[in-house]
């Protein structure tokens, strides 16, 4: 009996110690990375996926070596039922303690999309697809979903105007409609509340002032000259004279071939300002922050007219008779 009870301690002893060893050798495990060639490769952990196939993939891939003692790790942890699905960016340089940690914190691969200035619907569409977000006819589809603009407070058919131009960073799957509502949600931040009375002060309602925002982002081909364009369109617009702004006409022409002609200024569009008083019905891009503060700041001048001197600055004019000079002198070179 005694013999019997000293073989079971010691097979308890002997246990316990193995248990031991095996337990300073797992986390001994998780602190040493599998390789020191720092290779980047994106593992896309799916919802519901087991644990076991997950550690089988970064196995085979060759991110960690011995997946049973990386499973036995995460479980000693707790981390196996705290994974988060999504996709990630991963290195056998890692340790499997790093690669465990960033699985159940969800610090998941982010993909850049960087809209700049000037740029309409159309043109956001395609750089949001071609960063791998659907297609855009799916981006369109959202930007003109008339129940997502009235829950972002936009009295508008489409969100042109309100994407503000910035960079962005979204997960893979990210949607369209979750995309729109970042960049209006950077456009009401940065839309400060003085610019708000200074529009009203101004006369204009907000989708006004944006739309004319847009028109003068497109016309500047220098920045130090968007508050005199700026000026030029105040004073039509308090004259009553028509903005006759080429980028307005080109925004209302479905398919433009790149060459605007004299049948396109004379047909009549709701975007055709060589035809239509006032201002367009909605914004014609998305202006940036400099633009809008043009808008609603123009330089104090009596100019009317502006023509290109074709090196991104124009020449400003009072009157009709100096500007077909400058015309003449710019445009025809005579």
């Amino acid at each position: 009996m005694n013999k019997l009870r000293i073989t079971i301690i010691f097979i308890l002893v002997f246990v316990f110690f193995v248990a031991i060893a095996v337990y300073v050798d797992i986390f001994r495990y998780a602190d040493k990375p599998a390789s020191a060639e720092p290779v980047k490769q994106v593992i896309i952990v799916k919802p519901g996926q087991k644990f076991k196939s997950l550690s089988e993939i970064l196995h085979e891939k060759g991110i960690i070596h011995h997946p049973v003692k990386f499973r036995l790790f995460s479980r000693i942890k707790g981390y196996d039922k705290n994974i988060k699905a999504g996709e990630y960016v991963l290195s056998p340089t890692m340790t499997p303690k790093i690669i465990l940690e960033i699985f159940v914190i969800g610090k998941v691969r982010l993909h850049r999309i960087t809209i700049p200035e000037g740029y309409n619907l159309r043109q956001v569409a395609q750089v949001v697809s071609r960063a791998g977000f659907g297609s855009p006819v799916d981006f369109l589809k959202a930007a003109t979903n008339a129940e997502l603009l009235h829950s972002k407070g936009i009295d508008a058919q489409t969100f042109e105007g309100y994407l503000f131009p910035d960079t962005y960073y979204f997960t893979k799957d990210t949607t369209p409609e979750e995309i729109i509502s970042s960049m209006v949600k950077r456009f009401w931040s940065v839309f400060k509340p003085e610019w708000k009375n200074r529009a009203k002060t101004l006369g204009f309602t907000i989708h006004q002032l944006v739309t004319l925002a847009s028109i003068i982002e497109k016309e500047t081909g220098s920045a130090a000259e968007r508050p005199i364009i700026s000026s030029v369109f105040h004073n039509r617009l308090k004259q009553k004279i028509r903005l006759e702004s080429d980028p307005t006409v080109i925004y209302g022409i479905e398919d433009f071939n790149g060459n605007i002609t004299r049948r396109d200024l004379a047909e009549k569009t709701p975007y055709n300002t060589y035809r239509i008083k006032g201002l367009p019905p909605g914004p014609i891009a998305n202006a940036g922050t400099k633009a809008i503060e043009a808008a609603l700041y123009p330089a104090e001048t009596r100019f009317l007219y502006f023509v290109s001197k074709k090196d991104n600055t124009h020449q400003f004019s009072t009157n009709i008779k100096d500007h077909n000079r400058a015309v003449r002198k710019y445009q025809l070179r005579k």
